[in-house]
């Protein structure tokens, strides 16, 4: 059974309220005229955001909008304070953006184990000890405790990864996702099969490792909300090279042609400084082709692109290394 992937969510947060001050008096036999001995209010619980690796999607707060941390506990005679409320704190993924309800981003919780206080809990209310002074020794006066703050926040997720995988539906995105990682999408000979973002890690060796994500896949007028790649463009966002993969089968130049200029078209009306992230163009499924005609494809198609294209083949693995050998460059170019 698989996991609906939601990565837009609305949630209201309450902190704590704090506990009230206590005004009290000693009441000892043989101390007749006892002092003021009223403690003070304990805090209300913070409501505190936290970036957990381990949750992958907002579902959750789908069905859960409202979250309320523990009010503190009131003070009480003999100078005791009240307890503290417990602080809530709410795993969400890492990558999860927090936004106001006037839009403006309050956090970016891009780092694993990340945490943010989004409402703070009220103050303590003051017991009528901290009133006693050298001319009022009988103080009566106490202070409630505060309210503790309330939100509305708007929670969108953007996953993090190094390589964003590009290409039309059926250009095998789901197919080399599965090859080189231990992820495991959909796959069908039908358009569409991913139907939600998927995350896998490709492990070079013992020390070098990428992070991919594959998107559902674009058609032309994606970023105008046709298609299901809309949804999930924003998720490329982070990612700092992409791989776009073309589909050659069936195909004539000027169709692939087509085809890159039809991505590179909808990545770039969703946003410029995405179009201008490193990009390497692969021809896919060249086990469906003869060797020669793959390779007079490549040299075709690159000096039409203007740009270096190479070859794989995801279902045997062909090619395969030598693009995440590339990829591992274009991520370190220190190296």
């Amino acid at each position: 059974m698989s996991i609906r992937f939601v990565d837009e969510a609305w949630i209201n947060v309450y902190a704590g309220k704090g506990g009230d001050g206590c005004c009290s008096f000693r009441r000892e036999k043989y101390v007749p005229r006892g002092g003021p001995d009223g403690g003070d209010g304990g805090r209300g619980g913070h409501v505190i955001l936290f970036a957990d690796p381990h949750v992958q999607t907002l579902l959750d707060f789908t069905g859960r909008p409202v979250h309320k941390a523990e009010k503190g506990r009131p003070g009480s005679s003999k100078n005791q304070s009240g307890r503290m409320g417990a602080d809530l704190r709410i795993p969400v993924p890492v990558g999860t953006m927090v936004y106001d309800e006037e839009g403006h981003m309050i956090v970016d919780l891009a780092e694993s184990e990340q945490e943010f206080v989004i409402a703070k809990g009220g103050e303590g209310g003051r017991g009528n000890t901290g009133f006693a002074t050298s001319t009022h020794q009988s103080p009566r006066e106490f202070t409630p405790g505060e309210e503790g703050e309330e939100r509305r926040v708007h929670l969108e997720l953007k996953l993090i990864a190094d390589v964003g995988l590009l290409g039309l539906p059926n250009a095998g995105k789901s197919t080399f996702l599965s090859r080189v990682s231990s992820a495991h999408p959909k796959i069908a000979d039908y358009p569409f099969t991913t139907l939600s973002p998927q995350l896998g890690i490709a492990e070079l060796d013992t020390f070098r490792r990428i992070v991919l994500a594959d998107v559902p896949g674009l058609i032309e007028g994606a970023a105008d909300g046709v298609g299901l790649g809309i949804g999930f463009l924003k998720h490329l966002e982070r990612t700092r090279v992409m791989l776009h993969l073309l589909d050659p089968h069936d195909r004539e130049i000027d169709e692939l042609v087509h085809d890159h200029q039809v991505i590179r078209g909808e990545v770039g009306a969703h946003s410029t400084e995405l179009a201008e992230r490193p990009t390497i163009t692969v021809i896919n499924k060249s086990d469906l082709l003869p060797a020669e005609d793959v390779e007079k494809i490549r040299i075709e198609l690159q000096e039409r692109l203007n740009e270096p294209v190479m070859v794989i083949s995801g279902v045997t693995g062909d090619g395969i290394r030598s693009v995440l050998e590339q990829l591992w460059r274009l991520l370190n170019p220190s190296e």
